[in-house]
């Protein structure tokens, strides 16, 4: 393995709450966001035995910054968690990866010297804060967008179908690949691999430290019996070339959940004899067609891996958000990698997409594998709304 600077952001520790249904009756939807933050704040401050008074900045990925989430949620959830009130914190939307981006700015402080230890992370109850009512009777797009794409931008789940679409894949490919989510998840779960990264949650109806999402029993048959949901008349004749194959079923769940990630300068995680787990090796963040929107990930791959001078063959593990089945397929029909190597544990299809939570839910479920399986590099991405990616390769150390 690689040496590393003083200078070199590190990881220290990662952490995750266990993934509650996004709706009425999750296990987590009792709880409100920002008490959830801050319960995974102390458990990360706690178990690391660190003086909270040390951290130089908090940096919380949120989507929907409205309601609940909408008083700097990083902030107040330190707060609440009874954390020195000297100890600043501010809120990223990078959409989908909010808490990546969060990632890389606090690697990017700790890399120009104006930080030494930072906690990036991010939350969303999306039980209670309800995905896209930050716009909820607005027009985010004004006048230029809609005059360059005319006759207009379209959702996630259609942009999808039309990755589906371009990349030839059949609903049965989308559905295969949602039931291999599950399997490795329930295999992941059943074997305690997600149990150094999972900590437990008080809620209302009692401690919460396992999964909820994860479906063993999942199959091509039974997910063939759902109904796509994107379909309509009108968008059927704009897309002809659509088969419409988008489900529930092989798209990322709605969940609550949070996420933490401890960042500190490798000097400053030796003087507190703490152990550097991986080093944050490379970074890039890019955009794409916004109508497509999910392909992001494949010019993000080519220019992180052209940064950190490595190729595809140098990295052990890669996860990839599952926003939609159609999301990886994609990707892997871009890229010669095998795929046990892409999220070996399940993805957002079995796990849930917590949006703010995402990308350090993500990067958790890497380090531990990582270090699970001996292996030195993996590779995060990220789709966005706005047909944006995060990629991030870190190295174990």
């Amino acid at each position: 393995m690689s040496s590393s600077l003083p200078t070199d952001p590190v990881i220290v520790d990662a952490i995750r709450t266990p993934s509650g249904r996004g709706r009425a009756g999750g296990s987590l939807s009792e709880v409100h966001p920002v008490d959830l933050l801050g319960q995974v704040f102390t458990h990360l401050v706690g178990r690391n035995d660190l003086d909270p008074g040390t951290v130089d900045d908090v940096i919380v990925g949120c989507v929907s910054q409205v309601g609940e989430q909408s008083a700097t949620p990083g902030r107040v959830a330190w707060l609440g968690a009874g954390l020195p009130h000297h100890v600043p914190s501010t809120t990223i939307d990078r959409k989908c990866g909010s808490s990546q981006q969060s990632i890389h700015f606090a690697a990017q402080a700790i890399r120009s010297g104006e930080a030494d230890i930072v906690v990036a992370g991010g939350v969303e109850s999306m039980s209670r804060v309800v995905m896209g009512s930050a716009r909820m009777g607005a027009d985010p797009y004004g006048a230029g967008v809609a005059r360059r794409y005319a006759p207009g931008l379209v959702s996630q789940g259609v942009a999808a179908e039309l990755v589906a679409a371009k990349w030839g894949l059949s609903r049965h490919d989308l559905d295969s690949y949602a039931v291999r989510s599950h399997e490795l998840a329930a295999t992941a779960a059943e074997s305690g691999r997600f149990a150094r990264e999972i900590v437990e949650i008080a809620t209302p109806g009692g401690p919460f430290a396992a999964d909820e999402t994860i479906r063993p029993g999942s199959s091509t048959e039974k997910l063939a019996g759902l109904a796509t949901v994107f379909r309509t008349d009108e968008l059927a004749e704009r897309f002809p070339e659509v088969t419409w194959g988008v489900t529930a079923g092989n798209s990322s769940q709605i969940t609550d959940g949070a996420s933490a990630v401890l960042v500190m300068s490798r000097a400053r995680a030796d003087a507190l004899g703490l152990r550097p787990r991986a080093r944050i090796h490379s970074m890039s963040v890019v955009g794409d067609d916004p109508m497509l929107m999910l392909t992001a990930p494949i010019p993000a791959t080519h220019r992180v891996l052209e940064r950190s001078g490595l190729s595809l063959g140098d990295i052990d593990h890669v996860e990839l958000n599952e926003a939609f089945a159609s999301v990886p397929l994609a990707w892997l029909a871009e890229f010669n990698l095998d795929l046990a190597r892409l999220n070996p544990r399940g993805g957002a299809i079995a796990l849930g997409h917590a949006l703010g939570a995402s990308g350090a839910r993500l990067m958790t479920t890497m380090l531990h594998a990582l270090e699970d399986n001996d292996q030195q590099f993996g590779l995060q991405l990220m789709c966005e709304a706005g047909g944006m990616a995060n990629a991030t390769i870190i190295e174990r150390l």
